[in-house]
């Protein structure tokens, strides 16, 4: 029985950006005492919301950041984005080809709303994504929670009227697999330049190294 719905993490799975932010951020860690490069800011913060890395930023530091430290934080991110995003190769003609296959298929990320939809400006999403991308910032304004938290992912199945066992996912993060495992949904990890060792750790289904293998999934 074929899957009713795809959903995309968009960072690293759609839209190469994780290194841009990943960069901005060990800056900013660097410039607060915490010197940090962007290897080490990937690791520790790959496809984690900024909400949940003030805690442990603030741990690390023993010291509360500045009251203003995370909407400028945002406002940076939000710039460099806008500007250096790339598309993940072979990311728009898959979705054209999903689209054109009348395969439903949503987005669901721990960036803001702010930071995807300067993303998919520079990198020519903004049509095709229009009305399908659901953010950690819209769950968390509601009650809810950011990834590993599964509440993102229900929150894209929902608009899509989808039960979540129906619904697969592509994820290149544990702590998105984790999340996707949690929403009762099928998962299927991303690794186009490693052995994905640790999504299948955390639970992915099996691992894709070509965006276009998600279509294989479908009769």
């Amino acid at each position: 029985m074929n899957p009713e719905l795809i959903i995309f993490d968009c960072d690293g799975v759609l839209i190469d950006s994780e290194g841009v932010a990943s960069t901005i951020i060990a800056q900013e860690l660097t410039s607060l005492g915490w010197p940090m490069d962007a290897t080490a800011s990937m690791s520790l913060f790959m496809g984690m919301s900024i909400t949940d890395m003030e805690p442990i930023i603030e741990t690390h530091l023993n010291r509360k950041l500045p009251p203003n430290w995370r909407p400028d934080l945002a406002e940076k991110l939000v710039i460099a984005l806008g500007t250096q995003s790339k598309l993940i190769p072979g990311a728009e003609k898959m979705l054209m080809e999903v689209t054109a296959r009348g395969i439903d298929w949503r987005i669901a990320s721990n960036s803001s709303d702010e930071e995807m939809a300067v993303k998919f400006a520079r990198t020519g999403l903004t049509t095709l994504t229009q009305g399908r991308a659901h953010s950690a910032a819209s769950v968390i304004a509601l009650g809810g929670r950011a990834k590993p938290a599964p509440d993102v992912f229900l929150a894209a199945a929902a608009s899509a009227n989808t039960p979540p066992n129906r619904c697969i996912v592509l994820e290149d993060s544990p702590l998105g697999v984790t999340a996707a495992v949690a929403a009762g949904m099928t998962c299927y990890g991303f690794a186009p330049h490693g052995s994905g060792a640790a999504l299948l750790a955390a639970g992915a289904h099996k691992i894709f190294t070509r965006l276009d293998e998600i279509l294989g999934v479908f009769a």
